[in-house]
C-alpha cells in the first residue's frame, strides 16, 4: 500500500482485528513522524537527516535491546519483540524518507522501483507478519502490490509533486516520450503526454493484477481489507484514464460512488 502521507494505512479499518490495532497505530506512528520530519515544514536537508539519523539510533537501541527515553519507541520496541517484526522494514522505510530528502528525480524506473521497495514495500511486509502469513509467496505478491500502488499515487499526484518541485515519472520515459520538465510545470496536454502517461498507467495496472491473487489467498478480514486496496488502486487508474490523463486538472480520487463498485469488485475476485 503507498505510504505517502498513509492515506492507505489501515489504522483506522473496520476490518482491522482489534487486536492488532494497537500494534498498527504505533507502526503508523512511527512512519508518519518519520515521513513529516522528512517532507513538512521549513527545516533546512541538513536539519531534516540529523533528526532522521537519531530514529536510526533508536532502531539500533531496539536491536541493542537497550532502553529509550521515547514514548514512541518504547512502544515501538514493544510492538517489534511481540510479533517479532524485522527491524529491517523500519530501516528501509527511513532509507526512503532520507532518500526524499535528497532526490527529486529519477532516471529510470528501476531507481524509482528501488525507491518503493523500501518506501511502500515494507509496510505490506509488516502487516503480513502481524498477520502471520509473511510466507514467500505473499511477501512477493504483496511486493507487488505495494510498489504498484505507490506508483499509483504518484501518478495521480503528479501537480502536487510538481509543487514540491519533485518528478516521480522516470526521465528516461519523459524523454523517450518527448516531454520536458516545462511541459509538466505548465500542465499542457497533448498527444505525448497521453501516450506516455497511458503507458504509465498500464504498467502500474500490470503490477497490480500480478499481485492480486494474494488478496484471495489471504483469510477472513485481512483478506477483504486486501481486496479493497487492490481495487482501489485499480479504479484510481480507471479514473485517470477517464479524464484522458489530464492529472493536472483533475486529481483522480475516490468517492461515495465508488465504493459499491469496489465491493462488488472486491466479492467477485
Amino acid at each position: 500500500m503507498s505510504v505517502n502521507h498513509y492515506e492507505n494505512f489501515p489504522v483506522a479499518s473496520v476490518l482491522l482485528p482489534a487486536r492488532l490495532r494497537p500494534a498498527v497505530k504505533v507502526i503508523y506512528a512511527f512512519a508518519r513522524s518519520a515521513d513529516d520530519i522528512a517532507d513538512e515544514g521549513d527545516a533546512s536537508p541538513g536539519q531534516r537527516l540529523a533528526e532522521l539519523a537519531k530514529y536510526e539510533r533508536e532502531l539500533d537501541n531496539i536491536e541493542k535491546n537497550s532502553s529509550s527515553e521515547s514514548q514512541l519507541f518504547k512502544a515501538l520496541a514493544k510492538v517489534i519483540r511481540e510479533y517479532d517484526l524485522p527491524l529491517q522494514c523500519f530501516r528501509d522505510l527511513l532509507s526512503a524518507f532520507k532518500q526524499d530528502v535528497v532526490t527529486a528525480r529519477y532516471a529510470d524506473f528501476p531507481s524509482l522501483l528501488d525507491y518503493c521497495a523500501r518506501s511502500a514495500n515494507p509496510v505490506g511486509k509488516l502487516m503480513l507478519h502481524l498477520y502471520g502469513e509473511a510466507n514467500p509467496e505473499n511477501l512477493r505478491d504483496s511486493d507487488a502490490i505495494c510498489s504498484a500502488l505507490q506508483l499509483i499515487n504518484f501518478w495521480q499526484d503528479v501537480a502536487i509533486d510538481w509543487q514540491k518541485q519533485r518528478i516521480y515519472l522516470p526521465l528516461d520515459d519523459l524523454s523517450r516520450f518527448g516531454i520536458g520538465e516545462q511541459q509538466i510545470a505548465s500542465g499542457m496536454q497533448n498527444d505525448d503526454w497521453r501516450n506516455m502517461m497511458r503507458f504509465q498507467v498500464a504498467r502500474a495496472r500490470n503490477m497490480m493484477l500480478s499481485g492480486s491473487g494474494l488478496a484471495t489467498r489471504l483469510p477472513g478480514r485481512f483478506g477483504w481489507e486486501l481486496r479493497l486496496v487492490v481495487q482501489g488502486g485499480l479504479r484510481i487508474l480507471e479514473k485517470i484514464e477517464a479524464v484522458d490523463c489530464n492529472v493536472f486538472k483533475h486529481r483522480p480520487k475516490l468517492g461515495k460512488t465508488d465504493w459499491l463498485k469496489l465491493i462488488w469488485r472486491a466479492k467477485n475476485m
